[in-house]
């Protein structure tokens, strides 16, 4: 398998911290989202991904897009470890969760829009950082009461990191960068700092990346 990432991309982050769970070996394959006005805007990098975003995944002649449904095919095809409960409520909570992160937070914030932002609208870096800042605290009060139940564990779903863990640790690594106020969110917090202790979470972090800088 490859692995076409983007050391700080959130939603390669989240793939990566998905095969380090499930214990795949794979190769990396950097696409910088800056040099060269981005390298996935390229034609190579087009035909694998026409919209030309990261990561995808390539395995044989098939080449999966968009960081969820890579991992969703990646829990269905290859074991033993599970990233989703093995109860229907279960699922569909834990699903909630990781889309909560990956469709309500992450593409408010994500580098196309910020460049756009910056770019065509000419709008400050302070006010820029503001605005991620603003729809990062607001999809985290949300998700910090969505964790006040009992089926919170030292992870997002139970004692043991899936789906929802692979999406939340990402975020909260990019709301340190823009400096998000954690301690309003304990809950989410305390779930990142069990999940980065844990070997395949820094295995995947974007310092351990061969294209980190």
């Amino acid at each position: 398998m490859q692995l076409y990432s983007y050391f700080r991309s959130s939603a390669a982050y989240r793939v990566r911290i998905a095969l380090a769970l499930k214990g795949l070996d794979y190769q990396v394959v950097p696409v910088h989202l800056l040099r060269h006005g981005g390298e996935q805007f390229g034609e190579d990098y087009r035909r694998r991904n026409p919209e030309g975003l990261v990561p995808a995944l390539a395995e044989g002649e098939r080449v999966l897009t968009q960081s969820l449904a890579i991992m969703e095919y990646l829990d269905e095809t290859h074991g033993p470890a599970s990233l989703l409960p093995a109860d229907a409520p279960g699922r569909a909570r834990v699903r909630a969760l990781a889309l909560h992160v990956a469709c309500d937070i992450h593409p408010l914030n994500n580098l196309r829009v910020l460049r756009w932002l910056a770019h065509q609208l000419k709008i400050e870096q302070s006010v820029r950082d503001d605005w991620y800042r603003h729809w990062v605290e607001l999809g985290f009060r949300a998700l910090e009461a969505q964790l006040q139940s009992p089926a919170t564990g030292r992870c997002c779903h139970g004692d043991e990191p899936g789906l929802a863990d692979c999406c939340l640790v990402p975020q909260v690594y990019n709301a340190r960068r823009y400096d998000v106020d954690l301690s309003a969110f304990p809950t989410i917090a305390r779930i990142a700092a069990h999940c980065e202790s844990l070997p395949a979470f820094q295995a995947a972090h974007p310092d351990a990346q061969p294209d980190a800088e």
